[in-house]
C-alpha cells in the first residue's frame, strides 16, 4: 500500500481539492444516470438501423439495467479490495470504452454486449460518488452535499430523454453514446490528478453471497423490466423469474445470517437503526419518485401532443426545484431537526402529487411544469438529510457497502415502482374505458350531437373510440397520481424510526469484514 492510500483525513476535517473531486464524482454519477433513460427516444432509429424488431430493442435496455443490478452490490467489496480511486478509475474508463463501442455498433449483439459492458462498469459510479463525497465533506455540510448529488440523481432521468432527443434529431443516434467519451476521459484525467486512494481491507471472497445476490436482483429486475410485454404471470418466463428470485433472495439472507465466516454484504450494516430505516426511506421514495418521471413523459407525447424535445423543457425545471432545496436544506443543517425537514419534503411531494391528480387532456403543461418545480423542491427536502441520517452512525469502514446497499434498493424501489404505476395505468384504462363505453349511446344526453346514424359509420366509431380511450387514459393516470400521493403520506408519520445524530460515528465492533 501506497503512502497516499494509507493516508485518511481526519472526520470533519477539509480534504484537498474537494472542489474538484465533488464535480468529477457528480459529472461520472450524471452520466450513469442519463444512460438509464438516454437511450429509449433513439431506440427506433436504432431498430432500423440494426435491422431489429421492436422486442429485441427492448434489450438495449433491459441488458444495461441487469447489468448494473448485478454489478452494483459488488461495488463495496471491490472498493475495499483494490481501492475507491482505482475503482473509480476502472469504471469510468470501462463506461467511456464500452459507450464508444455502443456508438460503433453495427449489429443488434454488439450493441447489448456493449450495454452489457456499460451497466457493468457504470454501476459502481453513483454508489462510489455519494461515499466519496461523504468522507471529502465536513459533516456539517453533508446535508447540502448529498442535495447536489441528489440533482444528478434526479435531473439525469429527466434530461436523459430531451438530451437523446436532440442528438438523434439533429446528429445521429449513435452520438447518444458518443457523448459519454470526452466526459469520461476528463473524469479520469481529473480523478488520476486530484483523488486520493482509500485504505484497502484485504477481505476474503463471499462467492456464495455474491452469486445469490446477483441471480436475486438479476431476476428480479428482468421480471420488472419484462412483465408487462409478457402479460406477467401469464408467462411461464416470469414465473421462473419470480421462482428465482425468491429462492436466491432466501438464500442470500439464511446465509447472511448463519456461519462466522466474512459474508459478501457485512451483517454490521443492518445493526445500524438509522441506516436500515433510511434504506426502508429510500426504497419507497424511489418508488413515488422515478415512478412518476415514467409515467409523465407518455402523458406529454402521446396525450398532449408534445414534440419530446418540448417534453423534456417541460420536465426539466423540476432539478430547478431540487437545486432551490439544496441551498435552503443545507443553511438548515444544524438548527433543525432532520426528521422534520424529511417530513416537509414527503408533504410537499404529496401536494405535487395532489396537483397532478387534477390534470386533464385540456390543459396546457403549466400545471405539469409547477408541480414538478414543487415535486423537485420536496424530494430535495427529504432526499438530502435522509442520506446524511442514513450514513451518520455507520462506521466510515462500512460506508462503500452501505451507498452500494443504498444505490441498490434506490434503483430497486424505482422498477418496482415504474413496473407497478404501468400495470395499474393499463388496468384502469381498461376499466374506465368499459365504463365509459357503458354511456355511449344517441338516446342520452352524455354526448350531445350523436345520432343513430354515426353509430353506423366506422369512420365516426373509431374516433369516438380515440376519445373515450384518451379519456379512460386520463383517469388512470389520475389514479395513480393519487395512489402515489398516498404512498408518501404513508411515510411521513414513520420519519420516528430515524434518530437524529449529534455524535461521530463510533467504530464497527463485530460482524464486519
Amino acid at each position: 500500500m501506497d503512502s497516499a492510500s494509507s493516508e485518511k483525513a481526519a472526520p470533519g476535517a477539509e480534504a484537498p481539492h474537494r472542489w474538484a473531486i465533488t464535480t468529477l464524482v457528480m459529472l461520472a454519477s450524471l452520466m450513469q444516470a442519463l444512460d438509464m433513460t438516454i437511450a429509449v427516444v433513439a431506440l427506433p432509429h436504432m431498430q432500423g438501423a440494426l435491422s431489429a424488431t421492436q422486442d429485441q430493442m427492448s434489450w438495449v435496455l433491459t441488458s444495461y439495467i441487469v447489468a448494473s443490478a448485478i454489478m452494483m452490490p459488488l461495488s463495496g467489496w471491490l472498493a475495499g479490495r483494490i481501492g475507491r480511486k482505482r475503482l473509480f478509475l476502472f469504471s469510468i474508463g470501462g463506461f467511456t470504452l464500452a459507450s464508444a463501442f455502443c456508438g460503433m455498433a453495427q449489429t443488434l449483439p454488439e450493441i447489448v454486449i456493449a450495454r452489457l459492458l456499460q451497466g457493468l462498469s457504470g454501476a459502481a459510479l453513483s454508489p462510489m460518488s455519494q461515499a466519496t463525497l461523504l468522507d471529502i465533506t465536513p459533516p456539517a455540510q453533508h446535508a447540502r452535499t448529498m442535495a447536489m448529488w441528489m440533482m444528478g440523481v434526479v435531473v439525469g432521468p429527466i434530461v436523459g430523454p430531451m438530451l437523446g432527443g436532440w442528438l438523434t434529431e439533429d446528429y445521429s443516434w449513435r452520438w447518444v453514446f458518443y457523448i459519454n467519451v470526452p466526459f469520461g476521459i476528463a473524469c479520469v484525467l481529473g480523478l488520476m490528478a486530484f483523488m486520493r486512494e482509500t485504505p484497502l481491507r484485504r477481505t476474503s471472497f463471499d462467492f456464495f453471497g455474491f452469486v445469490t445476490i446477483s441471480v436475486a436482483v438479476a431476476a428480479l429486475q428482468l421480471m420488472l423490466d419484462r412483465g408487462q410485454g409478457e402479460d406477467w404471470f401469464a408467462s411461464p418466463e416470469i414465473r421462473i423469474e419470480a421462482l428465482l428470485a425468491g429462492l436466491a433472495f432466501y438464500l442470500f439472507i439464511v446465509h447472511m445470517l448463519t456461519g462466522d465466516k466474512a459474508k459478501f454484504i457485512s451483517p454490521a450494516l443492518f445493526r445500524d437503526r438509522n441506516f436500515v430505516a433510511g434504506n426502508v426511506f429510500i426504497f419507497v421514495v424511489g418508488i413515488g419518485l422515478f415512478a412518476t418521471l415514467a409515467l409523465l413523459p407518455p402523458l406529454l407525447q402521446v396525450f398532449l401532443n408534445h414534440p419530446v424535445f418540448d417534453s423534456g423543457l417541460v420536465l426539466a425545471p423540476r432539478g430547478l426545484g431540487t437545486m432551490a432545496a439544496s441551498f435552503i436544506v443545507g443553511s438548515l443543517a444544524g438548527r433543525v431537526d432532520p426528521r422534520l425537514v424529511i417530513a416537509f419534503g414527503l408533504l410537499v411531494n404529496a401536494f405535487s402529487l395532489w396537483l397532478m391528480s387534477g390534470l386533464t387532456l385540456q390543459m396546457d403543461a403549466s400545471l405539469i411544469l409547477w408541480s414538478g418545480i414543487l415535486q423537485g423542491f420536496g424530494i430535495g427536502f427529504s432526499y438530502a438529510p435522509l442520506a446524511v441520517l442514513a450514513f451518520a452512525t455507520l462506521p466510515p469502514q462500512l460506508r462503500d457497502e452501505g451507498t452500494a446497499m443504498f444505490s441498490l434498493l434506490r434503483n430497486l424501489g424505482s422498477s418496482i415502482g415504474i413496473s407497478l404505476v404501468v400495470a395499474l395505468l393499463i388496468r384502469n384504462t381498461q376499466i374506465m374505458h368499459a365504463r365509459l363505453g357503458e354511456h355511449i349511446h344517441p338516446y342520452g344526453t352524455e354526448l350531445n350531437g350523436l345520432t343513430p346514424g354515426m353509430l353506423g359509420d366506422g369512420e365516426s366509431l373509431m374516433r369516438l373510440n380515440e376519445l373515450v380511450t384518451a379519456q379512460a387514459a386520463m383517469v388512470a393516470y389520475n389514479n395513480d397520481f393519487v395512489f402515489l400521493m398516498v404512498l408518501s403520506l404513508c411515510l411521513v408519520p414513520l420519519v420516528v424510526l430515524l434518530k437524529p445524530v449529534h455524535a461521530a460515528p463510533k467504530p464497527a465492533t463485530g460482524g464486519g469484514k
